[in-house]
């Protein structure tokens, strides 16, 4: 894995030298675009509108249009900003980790201690533990000044990149403020569904189930072509047994009811199981 990031976080006078990995990847397949009559792969051109040519990357500058009026930014007129070139992730704040907006959160990183001795490391993660707090910190990465969110995660510290104040939106939609009253059947009811959908969050319990069906899907081309039995293949759609429910109540009664049912089947099939092993056993 290679390293997209090379500085040091500072907090006072204390220098923590550290690399940054991108904690996250895309497991999402990807797909190249054809032309539908013959197949034929549609690759997209660089081509300039003045002399019609391709250009290369290298050749490629930046521009920015105002009132009618261009003007060309070069590489080189970039890199010279003096926050282009800045390697410190700086600590500018300490604050309660429940202060910070879910929303504002963007990619993540890991950072890995550089240097002989990973004591300062070891320092800042231990006291962001100790004392629940995150630290709101501000780099530069690929030539953008960023805003951060450093916490620790595990034994690694982590990188979260956070959005700027004016790059999230205030919406207040009509329906949010409508007079509908809540009854106290509604309310407990839907508080019965909070419960019996309770749990403790375990991320390695979800998968992504479209990218599933759709390697199903490509596999299922491969061996057989163009011509494909859908069903047998996902087997039959349930979607039309599902119910059109309108009316609030009745759609949490129907809620509660399918989920009590699913309860219902699992301890059935345990006890069937148990039942099972135990005539085995004898």
């Amino acid at each position: 894995m290679r390293a997209v990031w090379t500085g040091a976080i500072t907090f006072g006078l204390v220098n923590v030298p550290v690399k940054a990995y991108s904690a996250v990847e895309d497991h999402d397949i990807s797909f190249h675009q054809v032309h539908d009559a013959d197949g034929g792969r549609i690759r997209y051109s660089r081509v300039c509108e003045v002399c019609g040519k391709k250009v290369e990357y290298k050749n490629i500058d930046k521009s920015y249009e105002e009132d009618g009026d261009t003007i060309i930014l070069t590489d080189e007129d970039l890199e010279s900003l003096p926050e282009a070139a800045n390697n410190e992730i700086e600590v500018v704040q300490f604050v309660p980790s429940d202060q910070i907006d879910p929303i504002m959160f963007e990619r993540s990183y890991y950072l890995e201690p550089e240097g002989k001795s990973p004591k300062s490391y070891l320092l800042l993660r231990r006291t962001l533990e100790d004392t629940d707090r995150t630290a709101i910190v501000t780099f530069a990465l690929r030539q953008k000044t960023r805003l951060g969110a450093l916490r620790s995660r595990g034994k690694v510290l982590v990188l979260q990149g956070l959005l700027w104040a004016d790059e999230v939106r205030e919406m207040d939609f009509p329906a949010t403020r409508s007079r509908a009253k809540i009854s106290d059947q509604e309310l407990k009811l839907a508080s019965q569904l909070v419960d019996q959908l309770a749990s403790d969050f375990t991320p390695d319990e979800f998968e992504d189930e479209y990218q599933v069906e759709l390697r199903k899907l490509i596999d299922a081309k491969l061996e057989q072509g163009e011509t494909l039995d859908m069903a047998a293949t996902f087997g039959e759609s349930d979607t039309a047994d599902d119910a059109d429910v309108i009316d609030l109540m009745e759609a949490l009664k129907a809620s509660l009811d399918k989920k009590r049912a699913k309860t219902g089947a699992k301890k059935e099939n345990g006890s069937k199981g148990s039942r099972k092993k135990g005539s085995k056993a004898g």
